[in-house]
């Protein structure tokens, strides 16, 4: 009995090794999945706090989790589900999805940029807290329907990392991925919208250091914001082109890849700066595609007999 016991405990200490084994290549592969995301998670982190900005500092934060409980179930409930049965049943459908979600971020950046120099970019002029529960739970929804162009994009290519796996463990890893990420970008997010509270609190203490620190949080606030929204624009257009240039390469046209690539070569090469140059060169290709791609969608959609000029998107930022 008891070697029998003993057995069982070994087998029980081994399961248990290979369980941990298998949490920690789960956790790996999370990891590396969001990595691959990181331009989107950027452009998701820039772009959400400008739907609190102006807002009463009591309802930032409810707002704040609202849309981050529409994060959730959007990369939960609506994207995984689908995101699984296209890997596992039609893997080239993930690529064209991909594509779809980085020819809109182009749409918005190009569409952004042409509001700001035409000058007609209003839509932040009314708070939507100055306009009472229904005008919020608009501006709530916008967010929400936004971050799931955003999040689509996260987890596919989340997914793209992890297609070797089997389905039972990419279903782990993204929603490993789906948590770490809505908790990292919408924390970051809430830290960066009360930045004048807690500075406003540090001013009124008696530290001349607490109250310097303080003031500086106060008057960088609405610059930082500004920041935000400027690499929120360049973020859209740099990741929505890059993803349509690789996507085009895995569905088998090169030509764009194969241009961006040897420019990025030319200059990789050189000494110190070589790695810092060639991810310039990369961006900035990734970011003129982007613009044009943009500029196209626009002309096209302005003609559409439901085109609005995107004004419903503006209004979502």
């Amino acid at each position: 009995m008891a070697g029998g016991l003993t057995g069982l405990l070994d087998d029980v200490a081994a399961l248990a090794k290979l369980a941990a084994a298998s949490i920690d290549d789960v956790g790996a592969a999370a990891g590396r999945a969001s990595t691959k995301a990181a331009g989107v998670v950027i452009d998701d982190t820039a772009v959400t706090p400008a739907y609190v900005h102006g807002l009463a500092a009591d309802r930032e934060l409810p707002i704040i989790r609202r849309i981050a409980t529409g994060s959730f179930r959007n990369k939960l409930v609506f994207i995984l589900p689908v995101a699984l049965i296209l890997s596992e049943f039609a893997p080239t459908l993930v690529e064209v999805i991909l594509i779809l979600g980085g020819t809109y971020l182009c749409f918005e950046g190009a569409e952004k940029i042409w509001h700001k120099v035409r000058g007609d970019d209003h839509s932040h002029d009314v708070p939507a807290a100055m306009q009472g529960a229904e005008a919020e739970a608009a501006t709530v929804k916008a967010a929400v329907r936004t971050d799931l162009i955003l999040s689509a994009e996260i987890m596919v290519i989340a997914l793209k990392e992890v297609l070797d796996e089997s389905v039972f463990r990419r279903a782990i890893i993204l929603v490993v991925v789906a948590v770490l990420i809505t908790v990292i970008v919408y924390g970051v997010v809430a830290l960066i919208v009360k930045m004048d509270d807690i500075g406003l609190s540090l001013a009124q203490r008696e530290s001349e250091t607490a109250q310097r620190v303080g003031r500086l949080l106060v008057m960088g606030m609405p610059k930082l914001l500004t920041v935000l929204s400027v690499v929120g624009t360049a973020a859209m257009l740099w990741v929505g082109g890059h993803i349509i240039i690789v996507g085009l390469h895995e569905l088998g046209w090169d030509l764009p890849y194969d241009i961006v690539h040897d420019l990025e070569e030319a200059v990789s090469d050189v000494p110190g700066i070589g790695g810092l140059l060639g991810w310039l060169v990369n961006t900035a290709l990734s970011a003129m595609v982007g613009l044009a791609v943009g500029l196209a969608v626009m002309a096209v959609v302005k003609r559409l007999p439901f085109g609005t000029g995107g004004h419903a998107v503006e209004a979502a930022h």
